[in-house]
């Protein structure tokens, strides 16, 4: 049997060692990802509400419904706008006789409603600074009476949304700080049983990288099975928590799933595997009494 074979087998022979290191990653990366799910239907859930505030450009009276519609179409062009609709006297008469049961024109002669075309933005313009450009944007037609939108509302959401991000950054920064410690030190205690194993190569003449190789290889296929355990456990969860709160659907993204995925996976890989070298290497400079 060759030196390396040897090393092999008795990597393999580690197995039941590995397999609590493997569940103590899997836990502390689950954890992890849990947090970036949450941060993931938060930042959806806020995209969500900012666009569906909804801004009225309300016309003239006098104003001809192919100018309204001409607005409608300008507006439609702005990169601004997610959606817009043109609602004419009439509609507007009707919509407020569905939403309230009463019909003003039975008691008034004239409709006292506006002509006004309504639109959403697009989240990342729902600030006051590109509002109050929106707002001007709009102003310079002549057939435009007022625009009107919920502005305390929006600075609401806006203050609280940052206040929310920066303890959700705070959070995350010092969960990734334990994450590493944690996964290194699980590690660590998994690799202490093959020291000896280690040191003896070294003493018979092999070379650093001839001893560390079969432990760096254990070590991302360790990071790899912890990842898709985390994932599956992360994915468990979404799924639970979506038949128990169906509103959450809404809020998924399959372009952010699979990056939270992707970073899961690439984090189990290289953590395990810078800590596996490093504790290989640490054994190496250790003296031979030291390892008692």
């Amino acid at each position: 049997m060759s030196n390396e074979q040897y090393i092999s087998t008795k990597v393999k022979k580690g197995k039941a060692t590995y397999v609590y290191s493997i569940i103590g990653v899997a836990l502390v990366l689950f954890l992890l990802g849990s947090l970036g799910w949450l941060v993931i239907n938060a930042g959806q859930l806020s995209k969500t509400f900012k666009e569906n505030i909804e801004i009225s450009v309300i016309l003239n009276d006098n104003s001809r419904d192919e100018l309204g519609m001409k607005l409608k179409d300008i507006l439609d062009k702005q990169s601004f706008t997610k959606s817009s609709q043109y609602i004419s006297k009439e509609k507007a008469a009707e919509q407020f006789k569905k939403d309230f049961g009463e019909d003003f024109l039975q008691v008034l002669d004239y409709n006292p409603l506006y002509t006004s075309v309504n639109f959403h933005l697009h989240s990342q313009y729902m600030n006051t600074d590109s509002l109050i450009k929106i707002e001007k944007f709009i102003k310079q037609s002549n057939i435009v009476r007022e625009v009107f939108y919920q502005k305390n509302l929006v600075d609401i959401m806006n203050s609280n949304v940052r206040r929310l991000g920066i303890v959700i950054l705070i959070i995350s920064l010092f969960l990734i700080f334990s994450v590493i410690i944690l996964i290194d030190n699980t590690i660590r205690l998994a690799m202490y049983s093959n020291r000896f194993l280690i040191k003896t190569m070294q003493m018979v003449g092999a070379t650093r990288w001839f001893i560390a190789k079969p432990f760096n290889i254990r070590g991302v296929w360790n990071g790899i099975i912890s990842a898709v355990l985390a994932i599956l456990g992360i994915l468990a969860l979404k799924m639970f928590a979506e038949s128990w709160l169906p509103e959450i659907k809404a809020l998924s993204s399959v372009k952010w799933m699979l990056i939270l995925c992707s970073t899961i996976l690439a984090l189990g890989i290289v953590i395990s595997l810078l800590s596996t070298h490093r504790s290989v290497i640490k054994y190496l400079r250790t003296q031979l009494d030291d390892l008692y």
